[in-house]
């Protein structure tokens, strides 16, 4: 019996870690949306302490990138917005039908500044969204309606 306890407590607490260890979407999309540096840092340190995966990597990306913006001078600008990209791109190379990916990087190229040049799949990545939007999880796609709501790019009606 004592076994039969002790596994059933070692399973809860394996169940517990996971639940603890995925990530909170809503935090991070608003840190993301926030453009507060406190924010930014936050929910980079948070994925930090996560283990690595694509998501985790191509959210610190798309933070990596909002965050450059804070860094001081044009040099340091550039070198962490160059690293935020190398993770949300690498990410992209691996999972091109990630739908999420996609959304992360129309949401970054829409408002990067032109002298990065970062806006060349703004098209590519419009279209995925609009094609992968219904298979998203409900939290994922009011994400998405939300920031369709003030884009240039991307609009509500291309969601439905």
């Amino acid at each position: 019996m004592k076994r039969v306890a002790a596994f059933f407590l070692g399973f809860l607490l394996i169940c517990v870690a996971a639940a603890e260890a995925q990530i909170d979407k809503g935090t991070y999309y608003k840190a993301l949306a926030s453009g507060e540096e406190q924010s930014i840092n936050q929910a980079l340190a948070k994925l930090e302490g996560q283990k690595a995966s694509p998501k985790v990597n191509a959210y610190k990306g798309a933070l990596t990138m909002k965050k450059a913006g804070f860094v001081k001078g044009v040099g340091g600008k550039v070198k962490t917005f160059k690293q935020g990209a190398h993770l949300l791109e690498e990410e992209i190379k691996s999972n091109p039908q990630n739908t999420e990916f996609r959304f992360l990087r129309l949401a970054v190229q829409e408002h990067a500044p032109g002298i990065l040049k970062y806006n060349k799949e703004l098209q590519e990545d419009k279209q995925a969204v609009v094609s992968g939007f219904d298979k998203l999880d409900t939290e994922l796609k009011g994400v998405i309606a939300d920031y369709a709501r003030d884009s240039k790019v991307l609009k509500e009606a291309d969601l439905k």
